[in-house]
């Protein structure tokens, strides 16, 4: 079907293996070049858990060879790779040296905007995309600022749902089924008898109580976890508090939440300032804030979404938004050979334990654990938000912490009706734009994007919703 210049088969004399890499999204895409004679086209494939990346593997001869893609019936062409203009309009270009002059090298992109097209056992060129000056990021700051500055939470509440409240009275393994069973990992905390909202239970709290039932000498029995109230559970978590501290004060934190009048702006600086994940929307219409309804958990997703909406059909009023992530200080990287990193990408083993896994979470005050292969290549994701399945039938009763690996827990919680299942582990690769990698954390249910390596999965890196926010908002 191809032309003697390719073959998408098995590797032959004289050929080189090249894996081409469409980072920009599309229903369809094909490859068309030179070493098709301009006519076949060859079909992409999405790559597995990266919907928006599509590549294929060709055995290209030596030489100098042009290509552009054909993205839902579009000529388009990459222009993260090198070009030139030739009859075919503007084209990519590549150069394969014959066998005696190849340098063996894993194509591990150093500079930015080389993420595009990934090459096995070939060494090539590539042009630096330019890093975004400090007069553009000050005006995209600037705008997305004032955006968020005269929008209020209101834009944030559905037309219609539901959201979830918890009496501090509830038993804490029955509150735990109940976050597992209706796939949130947060719920604002109702105290009858004061009338008001007073805290948040969260999958960190449950953490915390394996960790206490895991510890030599614990005050907490997996007895009392059947009956202690979620009120019990946070008097003995300050007890816990003043224990890491060491100083025998820790004080309660006041439940952080906003008016349904308060600005998107004094929101995002709530959730990042406090360190959470949602801030409850409360509105009470008496003078003396009785009687509070409920009315919506505010999340960073969610005002994502709002800036994405708004910027969609005027993107050029943020310059910032064409850049590849690599090319802006966004996120948490994988240092390079000879680099140091003050806070690296925690990753794990499928076979660590579960002891390991949490300890990680809470020492290192991080969401989620890439877990990777030997080559460190992305396999699967533990995030705290997993640790609510072990409520159900009282899994975290017949489990030792650092006797069950981080893969038999995740199966623990995979069944038929379990609402982690589907897609788990996000990805976008390091060539992606910013707006992508917007578009796609905007997304109810991603809190963060795995930043891997195009054909192979390493992780390189991740980003989460409070890095764009931090980074939007300087």
């Amino acid at each position: 079907m191809f032309a003697s210049g390719a073959d998408t088969g098995h590797e032959s004399a004289g050929v080189v293996p090249m894996r081409f890499v469409w980072p920009y999204g599309g229903r369809s895409v094909f490859l068309c070049g030179s070493f098709t004679r301009w006519i076949d086209h060859i079909p992409m494939s999405p790559m597995e858990g990266c919907p928006t990346v599509f590549q294929v593997i060709c055995s290209l001869t030596p030489g100098y060879h042009q290509y552009k893609f054909i993205v839902d019936g579009e000529w388009r062409y990459d222009e993260h790779q090198p070009f030139v203009s030739g009859n075919y309009g503007v084209s990519n270009t590549v150069f394969l040296p014959r066998e005696a002059d190849v340098i063996p090298a894993t194509f591990s992109p150093t500079g930015p905007g080389r993420s595009s097209m990934d090459l096995d056992d070939v060494f090539v060129h590539s042009d630096v995309t330019r890093g975004i000056s400090d007069a553009d990021l000050e005006v995209s700051r600037h705008r997305v600022s004032a955006f968020l500055s005269t929008h209020t939470a209101y834009e944030l509440l559905p037309e219609s749902g539901k959201v979830i409240a918890l009496d501090v009275k509830l038993p804490v393994k029955q509150a735990f089924h109940i976050l597992h069973e209706q796939g949130v990992p947060v719920a604002p905390l109702w105290d009858f008898s004061k009338g008001q909202f007073v805290g948040v239970l969260s999958a960190m709290d449950f953490i915390l109580i394996l960790r206490e039932l895991g510890n030599r000498g614990s005050n907490l029995t997996e007895e009392e976890l059947e009956t202690h109230t979620i009120s019990a559970w946070k008097e003995g978590k300050l007890h816990l508090r003043r224990q890491i501290d060491g100083n025998g004060r820790s004080d309660p934190r006041h439940l952080i939440h906003a008016g349904p009048y308060d600005s998107l702006k004094d929101i995002s600086h709530k959730i990042l300032s406090g360190n959470v994940s949602t801030v409850p929307i409360i509105h009470s219409s008496s003078q003396d804030g009785s009687f509070p309804q409920l009315l919506h958990l505010a999340s960073l997703s969610g005002i994502l979404k709002c800036i994405c909406r708004h910027f969609r059909h005027s993107a050029s009023t943020l310059p910032i938004l064409q850049q590849p992530i690599c090319s802006i200080p966004l996120g948490t990287w994988v240092p390079k050979i000879g680099e140091s990193d003050p806070r690296p990408v925690a990753v794990l083993r499928p076979n660590a334990s579960m002891g390991a896994a949490l300890s990680l979470l809470v020492q290192a005050d991080v969401s989620s654990i890439p877990i990777v292969d030997e080559n460190d290549s992305l396999l699967d994701i533990y995030s705290r938000s997993d640790i609510t399945a072990l409520a159900k039938d009282k899994a975290y009763a017949q489990i030792h912490l650092d006797e069950i690996s981080i893969h038999q827990a995740l199966q623990l919680g995979q069944d038929a009706n379990s609402p982690y299942n589907g897609q788990r582990c996000h990805m976008c690769l390091r060539s992606d734009p910013l707006h992508k990698v917007m578009e796609r954390l905007a997304s109810p249910g991603i809190r963060r994007l795995l930043i891997v390596e195009a054909g192979s999965k390493r992780v390189e890196g991740i980003i989460s919703l409070s890095d764009v926010f931090r980074f939007l908002l300087g």
